[in-house]
């Protein structure tokens, strides 16, 4: 069967199953306690930290600065743990948060698409969380800034193991339309109505909803001073209970678009470079959390992550990211995947190590997990399971490997050797495995916002690329002698096409949660074509019936 036959109908049958939320959970079944855990305060503080859109050349722990400044207090977490070379996000932000809060990929959950204001779809109350997990070993947890994963109450992080939260919602750039020219001015609008973005959200475990206001793009100067200081206060509150906890910062910086406040500008030593600046800001954030973590002296005791949702996104240069991987976001290209990435444990993890293994944002959920001491919670949601305290039972594929003894340097290897990119629309449109890389369906715009507007081209016969001899991916652009290579090599698209099949497989017995959204009216004519061919075919009943 050729790869895009097997593809079509693969996909086809996984978003054939059970869509529904409720494909995932379950009332009754299995109800495996949790793990065994010593002491709570034992256990380790966790604290994530997200980017937005920065590439690997923007951190100097990668480029040493070749874009012109530096990233100090970001460099420390590499200095003082592991950095990683071969790290996958996903290509755009919501897939890029889900993978990493839910531990399954953008097909499963449905959230691929870049989350907008007023869209039906959002975090399910089928998938469990990395909160979740947590919560059932003691911690407590707060999740501050960028959330994008749904904006309906049902979605925020309060309704999905978090204690608390405060943050926005959305992309930048959808936060700042209500300020654009053409903007509906009618506040009865339909569109302004359903439509319009809620502002930044301060939300709690119990119910409460508060909205403090639009995040406009005077606030957005100074939004990230208002989620790193609570976050910052949380820390100081919780560091030294009883109970670890479990903090996942969601910087704004560096999305588009970049809006410095006066007194910032030219801190990056690069008059007139927003961009710089603005980094320049999201670095001194990072060490604002360091320092909170160094003068509670909890420091030793918290794994710290840095990394970001998804590569840069170009179109708007200057005011963009830079990686030097081939493409950007949202295509099926490196530069779209692979991103900065680092962990810190003292004690645990060994100071200044990089990892060229393959690691991905999917694989922090059972690492994090074991790291607590619960080593097997990717098999019990194989087969159903209820948290402590909790009534609601899961059965979920979780798509993460547990890299722990890897980041302990017990294991050379990653635990990880294959890696699946899914478009925004949830389509496979290439894989990874070992050094290798085959691509089904590329991206052919080679830069601005046709990379948003055009489709993907699927390809008859896939294109291979060996990430090691061709980390960039331009042999395909550059060598004459691309094509004769890939004909002689041909039998490692029949290869990719084995391992994909099989990972595609496993949809059938855990399908997507829901259907990815779209940006189009896609979705809705297929809607409006299905109702009609059921009216067609009421009609041609009845007109059976009276013989006419």
């Amino acid at each position: 069967m050729k790869v895009r036959q097997w593809m079509g109908s693969m996909l086809l049958a996984a978003g054939g199953l059970a869509l529904a939320s409720g494909a995932h959970a379950q009332t009754a079944g299995s109800t495996s306690p949790p793990p065994a855990a010593g002491a709570a305060s034992k256990k380790p503080n966790i604290l994530v930290i997200f980017g937005d859109d920065v590439g690997q050349a923007n951190i100097s722990a990668y480029t040493h600065g070749v874009v012109g400044y530096r990233t100090p207090n970001i460099d420390r977490i590499a200095k003082e743990g592991v950095m990683f070379t071969d790290y996958y996000a996903e290509n755009s932000c919501t897939a890029g948060r889900s993978s990493f809060i839910t531990g399954q990929t953008p097909l499963r959950t449905g959230l691929s698409k870049v989350g907008a204001p007023g869209a039906s779809v959002g975090l399910q109350a089928g998938d469990i969380t990395i909160a979740q997990a947590l919560k059932s070993q003691g911690y407590v947890t707060a999740q501050f800034g960028k959330n994008h994963l749904g904006d309906k109450d049902e979605y925020l992080p309060t309704r999905h193991g978090f204690d608390q939260f405060f943050g926005n919602l959305y992309h930048l750039n959808a936060e700042e339309e209500p300020e654009r020219p053409y903007w509906p001015k009618d506040p009865n609008d339909p569109y302004v109505k359903n439509f319009s973005p809620r502002g930044v959200i301060k939300a709690t475990a119990d119910g409460k909803v508060e909205d403090t206001g639009a995040l406009t793009a005077k606030r957005m100067e100074t939004i990230d001073d208002e989620t790193v200081g609570a976050a910052i206060d949380y820390i100081d509150k919780h560091g030294k209970g009883e109970q670890p906890f479990f903090v996942w910062m969601n910087t704004t910086r560096m999305h588009i678009y970049t809006h410095i406040r006066p007194e910032h500008r030219g801190k990056s030593g690069m008059p007139g470079n927003d961009y710089a600046d603005g980094m320049w800001e999201h670095d001194q954030d990072v060490g604002k959390l360091l320092k909170k973590l160094d003068d509670m002296g909890i420091a030793d005791n918290t794994i710290v992550v840095y990394t970001t949702d998804n590569g840069p996104n170009q179109f708007t240069w200057p005011d963009a990211a830079t990686t030097p991987f081939r493409s950007e976001k949202d295509s099926n290209w490196e530069g779209a995947f692979r991103v900065p990435a680092m962990v810190r444990w003292p004690g645990q993890f060994p100071a200044g190590q990089v990892k060229t293994g393959m690691v991905s944002g999917l694989d922090w959920f059972p690492t994090l997990l074991a790291a607590v001491g619960d080593t097997d919670i990717k098999q019990r949601l194989l087969k159903g399971w209820t948290p402590s305290g909790g009534k609601q039972n899961y059965r979920v594929h979780l798509d993460g490997y547990n890299q722990l003894d890897y980041l302990r340097g017990k294991n050379d290897k990653s635990a990880r050797d294959d890696f699946y990119y899914f478009n925004d629309d949830g389509l496979l449109v290439a894989m990874r495995w070992g050094d290798w890389k085959a691509v089904f369906c590329e991206q052919r715009a080679p830069g601005n916002f046709n990379i948003w507007q055009d489709p993907f081209v699927c390809l008859r016969v896939p294109k291979i690329f060996n990430l090691r001899m061709d980390p960039y991916e331009r042999a395909d652009i550059t060598s004459d002698q691309y094509n004769d290579w890939l004909a002689k090599n041909s039998y490692l698209t029949a290869i990719a096409t084995m391992k994909a099949s099989t990972f595609l497989e496993t949809f059938m017995e855990y399908p997507p949660s829901q259907k990815p959204a779209s940006f189009s009216v896609d979705q809705v004519q297929e809607r409006v074509n299905r109702a009609m061919e059921k009216h067609f075919e009421e009609q041609a009943k009845a007109k059976g019936k009276t013989g006419s």
